[in-house]
């Protein structure tokens, strides 16, 4: 129980502080990408706040490990989490730094109490465009036969393959291009479909409470209407009473003497 509570205790503590550093990592990889002529130490140092920012994910996960009371049952409930820090461990690569610091930050966020659902979609939708243009535009960029070679190109592209619309005009020609678009297209749908039943259970729980304030009218008026029925019968019935209260008493007829 005690070790329970510590890692509550220890995952309110983290919570702003691993949030804001997903900022500094969003900074550092845009840079990289949106500035490919800078000074080669810009790109070091990028290159070391992503690092460390995973680094720091990492070693949350490994003190929460730590403080849980069932190991076992902590590895096995958090599976993306283990995913995410060992991710970029397996390969050198940028893009699996990037789908596991978002998988991580991701959990951060879910974790968050001010952050409400509708906020929380909002943030993943904005987050995986803007992240899914930057990662097609390094893949294509370079290219022979890619078309996507600039931003606005690359903004476009991921908005269109969110949406699953996919109007064609734009398309990744490289193996790594078309995983990140089906990892985008799965992710598009997954949180439209989320959008969609918000917005569906919004409506119904306005109707719901509609519903609710007729019927309760509703009632009040029948409690009303009983009520004036009995105030009346009870009106009635003292009127009644009253009137054959003050009725004056007709002697009887005496009879005549014989």
């Amino acid at each position: 129980m005690k070790q329970q509570t510590s890692q509550i205790r220890w995952e309110q503590r983290l919570q702003t502080p691993l949030l804001s550093l997903s900022l500094v990592f969003a900074v550092a990889y845009v840079v990289q990408i949106v500035t490919p002529g800078a000074p080669d130490w810009v790109h070091k140092a990028c290159l070391a706040a992503e690092w460390f920012v995973w680094g720091a994910f990492a070693v949350d996960y490994v003190v929460r490990l730590a403080l849980a009371p069932a190991k076992w049952l902590f590895v096995r409930s958090h599976p993306l989490d283990l995913l995410a820090v060992l991710l970029p461990l397996v390969q050198p690569l940028r893009l699996l730094r990037l789908v596991s610091t978002l998988l991580l930050v991701g959990r951060r966020a879910r974790m968050a109490p001010q952050i409400t659902l509708t906020t929380y979609v909002g943030g993943s939708v904005a987050g995986l465009m803007m992240f899914g243009s930057l990662a097609v535009l390094q893949v294509e960029r370079n290219a022979p036969d890619g078309n996507i070679k600039t931003l606005a190109d690359a903004v476009w592209w991921s908005f269109t393959t969110m949406t699953t619309v996919g109007y064609g005009d734009l398309a990744p020609t490289t193996g790594l291009g078309r995983l990140l678009a089906v990892g985008l297209m799965i992710s598009g749908i997954a949180l439209l479909g989320v959008v969609t039943a918000n917005i569906a259970a919004w409506f119904i729980s306005r109707f719901e409470r509609d519903d609710a304030a007729e019927r309760r009218q509703t009632e009040l008026l029948e409690a009303l209407t009983v009520e004036v029925r009995e105030l009346r019968s009870e009106v009635a019935r003292l009127s009644g009473a009253e009137a054959g209260a003050a009725a004056p008493e007709v002697p009887e007829p005496s009879s005549p003497r014989s």
